[in-house]
């Protein structure tokens, strides 16, 4: 089981979001804990790895030596890979 790992400006980006979809990227990241590889794709030109939940995108590090899901970016689909 991985474990789930917020950098602070994703616990910023969680908190304004919706109740309804916190719930749904919440319910998606506990699914993830068992096998991230199952739901996360890698975007190699950015070298991190994405989850989709409707029309928003979790950017993420995976490392499976420690097993850990290193959580950095949460937003919608319009904005998440802009510098």
């Amino acid at each position: 089981m991985y474990e789930l790992i917020f950098a602070k400006r994703a616990i910023k980006e969680f908190k304004r979001l919706e109740s309804e979809i916190k719930e749904r990227i919440w319910k998606k990241l506990q699914e993830c804990k068992k096998d991230p590889f199952r739901f996360f794709e890698y975007l190699a030109e950015i070298r991190t790895f994405k989850l989709r939940v409707g029309d928003y995108r979790v950017l993420a590090d995976i490392d499976k030596n420690s097993k850990k899901i290193n959580i950095n970016k949460i937003r919608h689909r319009r904005n998440v890979y802009e510098r």
